[in-house]
């Protein structure tokens, strides 16, 4: 297929909407890490209670994505994602007041965080869903490449533009709690860019299904009885959530790697991550400007490979050079691998199926601890260049057996024909 422009899908205007509103969101919940993380610990001065305020915002993302997968399929996308962003402004609303006026405690950031991760949970889906029909399938490989462009731009100046208000305001006084507040201002500005964006989305987001008096937990029952018995979607699924078990952990290793491999300091540090989301960047446009490449499967399946491959290469390094360039390749791989298999799953799977389908997808994201947690006492145990060449060479073999039994190489081939067969085992009904 010929290429198209680089940001063709931006001139639908409700995509446009969508996607200024993500990236508002997106850019606010990457300062929120930041801001919460130093105000936890300069409260605390623990290290555990940290690791409490970051499960109370992902632990909801296991436990309610699949809810959020069925509202996505029942309820009209517009109205469950603006509920979502007006949801989250008025939160951080509130907390932005408690840490200004100097009463906030631990307990408020358990909360604002599983609520805010609730909300994530449940709104997620359908956001994602929402994608193909504000599009058109034709675009949504080059959507989904500008949603992954976005989010990595936010996790790159996110954080530093919250790290930078924070030590400007506080003028050096790192016990300051009025940073911290003006950041939260800020990001409850961004929810609110978020919120209004989103309202001026003219499409409402058809709903495909019909009320049927059916239970919440049937519907999640007929998603995964739906996936199990799709081979390409239960491929699909699984081929994003081996990266995840085993290509992330390079992320949390990588400061253990940069000081303990390296013999780096933060400056380096920030020059590895920047690396990293600047290939993501990168590669995400050029997915973005490439558009509906050909062969998808396979492309899923080599990205898979070589980022594993790139991790092992990583793990050897010794200079900051050459760690820079390989970590810059191995975000493009991340790029292109997480927008290849979001945009297939959404033109995949049957319509009255996608947002659960989504949710599951979201979901996986939740379980990145499985793999971290053993990958790190590896790193405790055997050092963290074996540790990451591990993972690296899990993520081969996963990818490589997964390819052979998932089906996952002929998606093009069956695509159109599994789209009609799924139209056509249940009515589409509109909004």
């Amino acid at each position: 297929m010929p290429a198209m422009g680089m940001l063709s899908s931006l001139a639908a205007r409700d995509f446009r909407s969508l996607w200024l509103g993500s990236l508002a969101s997106s850019f606010a919940m990457n300062m929120q890490i930041v801001a919460r993380g130093w105000l936890v610990y300069d409260m605390t001065s623990s290290t555990v209670k940290l690791a409490w305020v970051t499960l109370s915002f992902m632990l909801p993302q296991v436990i309610f994505a699949m809810w959020g997968g069925v509202l996505a399929d029942r309820l009209p996308k517009r109205r469950i994602i603006a509920t979502g962003q007006a949801l989250n402004f008025m939160a951080t609303a509130a907390m932005s007041y408690v840490i200004i006026i100097g009463s906030v405690t631990f307990w408020d950031f358990l909360w604002i965080g599983f609520f805010n991760g609730t909300v994530l949970a449940l709104s997620m889906p359908a956001r994602q869903a929402f994608v193909p029909e504000l599009v058109g399938e034709a675009l949504v490989f080059n959507a989904m490449a500008l949603n992954t462009a976005s989010w990595n731009l936010s996790r790159i100046l996110g954080p530093t533009l919250a790290g930078g208000i924070i030590a400007v305001v506080a003028a050096g006084d790192k016990t300051s709690a009025f940073g911290v507040g003006v950041v939260y201002c800020i990001i409850t500005a961004l929810n609110l860019v978020a919120s209004v964006t989103t309202a001026r989305i003219n499409q409402v987001g058809r709903r495909h299904r019909e009320p049927t008096g059916q239970s919440p937990f049937a519907d999640i029952a007929e998603g995964m009885r739906y996936v199990w018995h799709t081979p390409r979607v239960r491929g699909l699924i699984l081929l994003s959530l081996a990266p995840f078990l085993f290509g992330m952990p390079i992320n949390t290793l990588l400061p253990a790697f940069s000081h303990g491999v390296l013999h780096g300091g933060p400056d380096d540090l920030g020059l590895l991550l920047g690396a990293m989301g600047g290939g993501a960047i990168i590669g995400a446009l050029m997915l973005a400007r490439v558009g509906d490449v050909t062969r998808k499967g396979v492309w899923l399946i080599a990205t898979c490979i070589a980022w594993g491959v790139l991790m092992g290469v990583f793990a050897m390094t010794r200079s900051l050079l050459w760690a820079g360039a390989v970590i810059a390749l191995i975000g493009w791989l991340n790029a292109w691998n997480v927008a290849l298999n979001r945009g297939l799953l959404q033109t995949i799977a049957a319509p009255q199926m996608r947002g659960r389908i989504m949710s599951i997808d979201q979901m996986s994201q939740g379980l990145m601890p499985i793999g971290i947690i053993p990958i790190g006492y590896l790193a405790e145990v055997a050092g963290v260049s074996i540790a990451l060449a591990v993972a690296g060479g899990v993520l081969v073999i996963a990818a490589l057996v997964l390819s052979r039994t998932m089906t996952v190489r002929s998606i093009d081939a069956g695509e159109s024909s599994l789209k009609r067969a799924a139209l056509q085992s249940e009515p589409v009904s509109g909004e």
